[in-house]
């Protein structure tokens, strides 16, 4: 069933998106800007290309950002997480997953050492009601989860993002990707950490809601950074390779299946002693059924999500998780969950569109480099 207008919540920026000519679309509970205004520089595409060239803020407020505070929070978090939270040095950001007691993806998040006893995640917006519920009922009592409501969250993407932001404040330049920090922006000390989810280099900043607006107004006042919208952000992170829960993972697939498994490390593996470990590891030692590939479709149609693939002798292969057309590569390009023994380069699988069949050759991800700000040293 439909959202209905009314039930919708929307950010403390929703002001400055209705000025800038945004499309708002229903997303998550939240009335959610997908576009802005083509005649004066947005729309999907231009959006997309933008980012990819220059500077595009983001209104990810949608997201849930959650402190876990306790003396024994990273111990307690590991039976959740498969990350080496215990390994990993204060002020730095590791990508992981809730999972299930079958192994399947419940939410993948970020999480961040901020100090000794606290970490911070960054959950989906969907999934924030079920994965708050998840986190308090596995955690020790003595263990606290904390929603941050009183914290908004813009990302701020694109190639010229660094240079942005070091002129507001230089102690940015300091940071390398998925480190974390803070800044002072427009008199306020905001935390961020060098991340995204673009395939750019670029920052999330967590901003005092009451104070969101006229950072954003200052980040928007350098020419090299615009609003782009969620649609953008969809087609940016398809061509970076990256996942959607809820479309290419989700409650039924693993991270093996999922060709997430560089994201646990050797040592959790080997301890099998977070929730979903045995049988994450079964397959990893014995190998997954299916597994996440990228496909190229031939010609310029876009194959679209749960489009069903077929092998050379027309049986079932598997089906297409995401797709759309790439402003980059000006060609269409799609994620899908396939047969193991067909995830190899260049296998050729059919997907079928509307009584057509249109070739489809698994590639390698991501479509489009990534280029974080990584150390070379």
């Amino acid at each position: 069933m439909a959202e209905a207008e009314s039930d919708l919540k929307q950010t403390v920026l929703a002001d400055r998106h209705a000025a800038a000519g945004a499309r708002f679309v229903p997303f998550a509970g939240y009335r959610m800007p997908i576009q802005y205004d083509p005649k004066r520089g947005g729309g999907i595409v231009e959006e997309h290309r933008w980012t990819r060239t220059q500077a595009s803020l983001f209104d990810v407020s949608h997201m849930g950002i959650v402190d876990i505070v306790g003396a024994d929070a990273g111990q307690a978090l590991e039976r959740l997480l498969p990350a080496a939270l215990a390994d990993q040095p204060l002020g730095s950001q590791r990508y992981s997953f809730l999972l299930n007691q079958t192994g399947g993806i419940i939410d993948d998040l970020m999480v961040t050492r901020l100090e000794d006893n606290l970490w911070r995640l960054v959950i989906n917006a969907a999934n924030r009601a079920a994965d708050l519920a998840w986190l308090t009922r596995n955690l020790d009592p003595g263990v606290a989860v904390e929603p941050r409501d009183d914290l908004s969250l813009v990302a701020l993407q694109g190639p010229a993002a660094g240079a942005v932001l070091a002129g507001i404040d230089p102690a940015v330049d300091a940071l390398y990707f998925m480190q974390a920090g803070t800044a002072t922006l427009a008199g306020t000390a905001c935390a961020l950490t060098r991340s995204g989810y673009t395939g750019e280099d670029g920052f999330e900043l967590a901003l005092p809601v009451d104070r969101a607006g006229a950072i954003a107004d200052l980040l928007l006042a350098d020419e090299r950074v615009r609003w782009a919208g969620l649609g953008a952000r969809d087609t940016l992170r398809l061509e970076a390779g990256l996942c959607l829960h809820g479309h290419d993972i989700g409650p039924e697939v693993t991270p093996v299946e999922a060709a997430l498994t560089w994201a646990i490390p050797k040592r959790r593996r080997a301890g099998q002693d977070f929730i979903g470990a045995q049988p994450v590891y079964r397959q990893i030692q014995d190998g997954a059924a299916i597994r996440l590939v990228g496909l190229r479709p031939e010609g310029r149609a876009p194959v679209r999500e749960e489009t069903d693939l077929f092998d050379a002798a027309g049986a079932d292969a598997g089906t297409v998780t995401s797709g759309s057309f790439s402003p980059m590569l000006e060609a269409p390009i799609a994620l899908a969950l396939v047969k193991a023994d067909l995830a190899k380069p260049d296998m050729v699988l059919t997907a079928r569109v509307r009584g057509r069949d249109i070739p489809c050759r698994v590639a390698p991800l991501p479509f489009v480099p990534h280029r974080y700000r990584r150390r070379t040293t």
